[in-house]
């Protein structure tokens, strides 16, 4: 992988073990030479991510929109900011930049954005791995509901595996890198009559 996405927080939350991931994927990141795109802000768990990789002289490319292009978000660290008008182009941006999606925790924001990647790769739209940087099981409730989607009929067992899931930096990027999409996905529907 040359190029992954990073979705994560815009805060750091209460715990800083994930605080202390965010730098420890970041110093993966700049050991393996893969470049980081991300939402291009300066604060929370996007900021500690950027700062980790770009002390050690890494490349960051942030995607930000307008609408949050403001002093007191936007990274000045970053050399490569590109400023979009939406939301929705910031992720089209991102989604072709990229070789791969990785969520660390977040809000709305962060769950929006990896949904829509799974998504992406369940429609076959594209084929890149999406992974879960599960620290302290942070994502454990939303597994849990992925399972209850399988379990009541409205995800398919074999789209669940879109998902990669790992609690350590180097587990999930192993497992992002050995990754083979599918080659039919099954897009769940009925038809009513």
């Amino acid at each position: 992988m040359k190029r992954i996405v990073v979705f994560c927080g815009s805060s750091l939350g209460f715990n800083s073990v994930y605080k202390n991931a965010a730098i420890t994927l970041g110093n993966y990141l700049v050991k393996e030479g893969i470049e980081l795109v991300y939402g291009g802000g300066k604060i929370g768990m996007m900021g500690i991510l950027s700062d980790s990789i770009l002390e050690k002289n890494g490349k960051v490319i942030g995607v930000i929109p307008k609408l949050l292009e403001k002093e007191e978000v936007v990274h000045p660290g970053v050399e490569e900011m590109i400023v979009c008008k939406k939301m929705s182009e910031r992720k089209v941006i991102m989604s072709k930049l990229v070789d791969g999606y990785l969520t660390l925790p977040g809000g709305f924001g962060t769950l929006d954005e990896l949904f829509e990647a799974l998504t992406l790769n369940q429609l076959q739209i594209e084929k890149k791995p999406v992974g879960i940087l599960n620290i302290n099981g942070f994502f454990d409730a939303i597994l849990n509901q992925i399972d209850t989607m399988v379990a009541e009929g409205y995800l398919k067992p074999e789209n669940k595996k879109l998902l990669i899931v790992d609690d350590n930096v180097e587990g999930i990027m192993h497992k992002m890198n050995q990754y083979k999409a599918p080659e039919k996905v099954t897009i769940n529907q009925k038809i009513v009559r």
